[in-house]
């Protein structure tokens, strides 16, 4: 039945094509990007209809799931690994420490553009983290990897976390191993994270970038105080 699931999953998504969407596939990314082109809303339905199809048959095990995992990230399809994402999102009650050493593989084999990083990070890793906190420590090892992904995903894993107000002292440790980093996908992605820490700590957040605003980024510095109060927002911004 496996095979087959991702075999009918591929015909779903190849019937699904939306000439509009496909299109502006190529706007949202730099990278070049391999799509079908199906709306996100219908990808979303297509992931939930055969999860729930694979629950009923008793196949929605995590060891199952992750293989069906695998093999869709292999196409390299973006709705695929939507599809994949989710799914391992799904299974999230299951979660052991190890399945960090999967997601870092799927980070390292199969992530190529930042929606399929914070489609996984946001949600599958990040809860991940919820379950297991002492691995931080290997997103802090994440920052310093030649991958920019990887960097990119050490802060994005936290976005949702940051949002409930955990992790901060861990936050801005991994804000300050990112600081000057220079691709600009991870100074967005950090810059992401602080702007979710500073809804729950506002003043703990302010206080970090006008400590680092001489050395941080514009385009991280803009992030992280899109959501401050008027008066702090000029503050941070002034030269």
């Amino acid at each position: 039945m496996q095979t087959d699931v991702v075999s009918r999953v591929r015909k779903d998504l190849a019937g699904s094509v939306d000439e509009n969407t496909k299109n502006s596939c190529s706007r949202f990314f730099k990278e070049e990007v391999k799509c079908y082109g199906v709306k996100s809303s219908v990808v979303g339905k297509i992931a939930k209809d055969y999860f729930k199809e694979l629950k009923n048959a008793g196949q929605a095990d995590k060891k199952n799931i992750f293989f069906l995992c695998e093999e869709l990230l292999q196409s390299d399809y973006c709705e695929e690994a939507y599809i994949a994402f989710e799914w391992a999102y799904l299974v999230r009650a299951e979660y052991t420490e190890a399945d960090f050493s999967i997601f870092e593989h799927w980070v390292e084999n199969y992530v190529n553009n930042w929606a399929k990083c914070d489609t996984l990070c946001n949600h599958a890793v990040g809860s991940f983290i919820e379950k297991f906190p002492p691995y931080i420590e290997n997103l802090k090892l994440w920052t310093q990897s030649d991958n920019r992904w990887l960097r990119r995903a050490s802060a994005v894993t936290l976005v949702l976390p940051a949002r409930k107000g955990l992790f901060l002292p861990e936050i801005f440790e991994i804000s300050d191993l990112l600081l000057t980093d220079k691709d600009d996908l991870v100074r967005k992605g950090y810059g992401w994270m602080l702007k979710e820490a500073s809804k729950p700590h506002l003043q703990e957040v302010f206080d970090y970038v006008m400590k680092n605003k001489k050395e941080m980024p514009r385009t991280s510095l803009r992030y992280a105080i899109e959501k401050f109060p008027e008066d702090l927002r000029a503050k941070a911004m002034e030269k």
